[in-house]
């Protein structure tokens, strides 16, 4: 209360600012393409000052992708520790080769940072060895496999980018979430921001392109810093070739769903890494999911930015991958 000058009395109003929800982590995947070690380095010196949560680090597409060899992975997962970000190695989602089992075999035997699981034979080897991430990559499409699956232990899981913000739900609702042995719940973590994997093969579809042989390459994806675009024979953008993996030619983009989000359970958004742009990628996803700002107008910002495109939603929405939906 408060007097006016007459002596008469009036009320004082105290501005109430809303209450934000729980924060969304946002963790930055690993690179999927192949770029310089300058690149990488300038790219992670970025990472460290910005404001995502957690960061995935290491070679997950090609083995013969070599420019940081794991010691200088984990010597960049200190410095970006150091920085307050949670760190996870990235393990290949595809294993075949003797030396492929040789590297998964010393990403257990370190013992400062959890490993993101690509394939059944990364749970295999590294159970009860070193904390595991579930990856994208494995078929975790029901309530029963995710909780077999949590009885390894592992940290929380990625749902596959094909899966529905509805399935995500049924799988794991924030009001019963799927536990570990020790009892804490497993967070789920969502595909938000990134051209979509879609398949890894043995073969190099890079190399097949250039008509040169996959283990005498030359390194010929240096060349595409976000992939080679594939185009249908009506000219439209189809498909990313990227290596030994084929990527959707849209950029999946949830920014404008973090009511669906949470209501499906999901605490965590994987942005995965793009050439150009990305920097503003990761503070329109701070803005819009922890600062409860708009998401109006912030792709198109994206384009003029450098990221590729065009967006997509489809599968959120159980509609077709490459669909873009506004409801």
């Amino acid at each position: 209360m408060a007097l006016n000058t007459d002596g008469a009395t009036r009320m004082t109003q105290t501005a109430v600012t809303p209450e934000l929800p729980p924060r969304m982590a946002l963790t930055v995947g690993p690179v999927l393409y192949h770029w310089t070690r300058d690149a990488l380095m300038q790219f992670y010196a970025e990472i460290a000052d910005s404001t995502a949560d957690a960061v995935v680090i290491g070679e997950a597409v090609c083995a013969r992708r070599r420019e940081l060899r794991l010691e200088d992975w984990l010597s960049l997962g200190r410095e970006l520790a150091t920085a307050g970000k949670e760190v996870v190695l990235a393990a290949q989602a595809l294993i075949e080769t003797e030396a492929d089992l040789r590297l998964l075999e010393r990403q257990g035997a370190q013992l400062e940072f959890a490993v993101e699981a690509g394939d059944a034979s990364t749970l295999q080897l590294l159970a009860g060895r070193v904390p595991l991430v579930l990856g994208h990559h494995l078929n975790i499409y029901s309530r029963q496999a995710l909780k077999e699956h949590a009885d390894l232990g592992v940290r929380h899981w990625v749902a596959p980018v094909e899966l529905a913000l509805d399935a995500m739900a049924r799988i794991n609702p924030p009001q019963d979430r799927v536990c570990r042995p020790d009892g804490a719940p497993l967070s789920t973590e969502a595909w938000a921001f990134g051209r979509m994997p879609l398949a890894l093969s043995a073969r190099c579809f890079t190399a097949r392109h250039h008509r040169v042989p996959k283990d005498d390459c030359g390194f010929r994806c240096l060349a595409d810093e976000d992939g080679l675009l594939l185009s249908s024979t009506e000219d439209k953008p189809f498909l990313v070739l990227n290596g030994t993996q084929t990527q959707s030619a849209t950029v999946h983009s949830l920014l404008g769903d973090a009511t669906a989000l949470r209501a499906a359970g999901v605490s965590r958004l994987r942005l995965s890494p793009c050439a150009h742009g990305f920097a503003q990628v990761l503070a329109d996803f701070e803005a819009v999911m922890n600062a409860g700002e708009s998401d109006a107008g912030r792709g198109s910002r994206w384009i003029a930015a450098g990221v590729p495109g065009p967006l997509s939603n489809g599968y959120a929405r159980r509609l077709p991958g490459m669909n873009w939906s506004n409801t």
